[in-house]
């Protein structure tokens, strides 16, 4: 049982990086219905720029995320007005096809300048292990999930209490209607895929404090996963994205726990499976009737 709950403890980690990524995934989605498949090599990015900060300029820790941030959120307004306000009145394969494309191209971008070889991120917070009640904890994951859970409450407060966060909601019930009652749609759109790509930024930062490591191809798995927890959740709702993104981390962990390692990612997408079975729209989603 004590390893049981040690794993847990690890899953809650783990856990809190893939919903920070996911909850730009069901930002974007439920403004403009748009996956962003891009939003995976947008946390890698952001990974890579706190690792220049950290390693090179020797920025402290929680000031590289936060700069992490900001620089992601300026990448993802860019990608935004480049590649996918151009393609807003088209067909959404359309649309999906250039998230694609665009996620490709950060990701060979990347591998041209800096190489496919994994790099070392520099060890920043102390491992400083203890104990409660017989389980092991560390502050890297302490760090971590704190880290989220501010993130998490600030967003919130951001959606619900402010009067971007309501024009955000009134342009995802309804965005020609949003704009008949003078709520700027491409501005918040804007703010929209900043918002969710500065989450993105800083989760790729903790991502490399946590396992040392970051790579140019880190972020397509992580990004699938993470895509996953946001349907699992229910795409287009916030707390969906971060029940979803603990649940598949638990679920990986306790695969690993029982001897699967191997098909923790089956797993994963197994989950994806019986949950779109049993209700298409996810945990907190709404089932939404089109009309003709």
């Amino acid at each position: 049982m004590q390893l049981f709950m040690q794993q847990l403890v690890n899953g809650i980690s783990l856990g809190s990086i893939y919903a920070l990524i996911a909850l730009g995934y069901t930002m974007v989605y439920g403004t403009i219905r748009l996956i962003n498949f891009a939003h995976g090599d947008i946390y890698m990015v952001g990974a890579f720029f706190g690792y220049f900060l950290v390693s090179v300029l020797n920025v402290n820790v929680f000031l590289a995320m936060l700069l992490a941030g900001v620089f992601c959120a300026i990448l993802g307004v860019v990608i935004e007005k480049v590649a996918y306000k151009p393609l807003r009145k088209s067909t959404r394969v359309a649309a999906l096809i250039t998230a694609i494309g665009v996620s490709y191209f950060l990701q060979n971008v990347m591998i041209y300048f800096l190489g496919p070889e994994v790099r070392a991120f520099p060890s920043t917070i102390p491992v400083m292990p203890f104990r409660v009640f017989g389980i092991v904890i560390n502050m890297k994951q302490v760090f971590v999930f704190v880290t989220t859970v501010i993130l998490m409450i600030v967003l919130n407060a951001i959606v619900k209490h402010t009067k971007m966060g309501k024009a955000m909601r009134a342009v995802a019930v309804d965005s020609e209607a949003a704009e008949l009652m003078g709520i700027d749609v491409n501005r918040v759109i804007s703010f929209t895929f900043a918002l969710g790509s500065a989450l993105a930024g800083v989760a790729g930062v903790l991502v490399g404090v946590y396992y040392n490591s970051i790579s140019a191809t880190m972020g397509t798995t992580p990004g699938l996963k993470a895509f996953v927890a946001a349907v699992v959740g229910g795409v287009g709702s916030i707390p969906g994205a971060m029940i979803g993104g603990y649940l598949i981390g638990l679920l990986e962990t306790i695969v690993t726990f029982m001897g699967g390692s191997m098909y923790k990612d089956a797993a994963v997408y197994a989950l994806l499976i019986v949950i779109l079975l049993i209700k298409p729209s996810g945990l907190f989603g709404k089932n939404v009737k089109e009309k003709v």
